[in-house]
């Protein structure tokens, strides 16, 4: 009898921690509710991004087999934009809360460049900003909204934690030493963002029945948005297209 008892209870137990660890999750971390998936295409002429000069810093310009170049522009194979941050505006239900994800967004600073160029980060996540270059580096965030940081790494393996306390689209990131590095950081209440890669696409999982604006945004062409409406678990595309100029 107190061996089923204590199963039951037991069994109990754990159903109410998964139920707990569950209620952490941000929306969309169980992938339920709709997905708006699609592909931000450029056109016209492809601009040629800037050499960077690393003549005086050896370490990083050894990680190069060729000269690297800035990542303004960065237009794929297949025709599209990287680095593109893509991410719901408006439209989520009034008063919804997302906890922010325990694990960190990681920035580093590798070959005298931020990895990655363009990243997203929920309010009150911690962002870790690594240094894996043996050079001095530093990170200054201009943020308007948040509080302004300037973080200075000198040596290889050092790692620094920041937050973000409100919603800030977007975040410029730069080093004053390297002139040339420089990122983007997209703060959000939300879990419901993504940036393109080198095939262009974006995939935002996980939203509840509704009407939402979606924003693109990129570094050099602006922001671009767009209405879309999903209902139950129906997928919706929604391209993006961007002209040269």
């Amino acid at each position: 009898m107190n061996g089923r008892l204590f199963s039951v209870i037991g069994g109990a137990c754990v159903l109410a921690v998964f139920a707990a660890s569950a209620a952490r999750r941000p929306a969309g971390a169980e992938q339920a509710g709709a997905t708006i998936t699609g592909k931000v295409k450029f056109t016209g002429v492809r601009p040629t991004n800037p050499r960077i000069d690393m003549s005086e810093e050896a370490a990083c310009k050894a990680k190069y087999p060729t000269p690297p170049t800035a990542e303004t522009v960065v237009v794929n194979a297949n025709g599209t934009l990287a680095n593109v941050f893509v991410y719901v505006k408006a439209g989520l239900p009034a008063g919804a809360a997302y906890p922010a994800p325990t694990t960190p967004v990681v920035l580093d600073q590798n070959g005298c460049r931020y990895h990655p160029h363009v990243l997203g980060i929920m309010v009150g996540q911690n962002l870790e900003i690594l240094n894996s270059d043996p050079v001095l580096h530093n990170i200054k965030a201009k943020a308007v909204k948040n509080r302004p940081f300037n973080v200075s790494q000198p040596s290889a393996g050092m790692k620094t934690m920041r937050t973000f306390a409100v919603p800030e689209v977007m975040v410029a990131l730069e080093c004053n030493v390297h002139g040339w590095m420089n990122a983007f950081l997209g703060v959000l209440p939300h879990p419901f963002f993504a940036v393109t890669g080198t095939d262009g696409s974006f995939s935002i999982k996980g939203l509840p029945p509704g009407t939402y604006t979606i924003e693109a945004w990129h570094e050099k062409y602006g922001a671009q948005t767009a209405t879309v409406t999903v209902a139950g678990a129906a997928p919706k595309t929604q391209d993006f297209t961007f002209a040269a100029r």
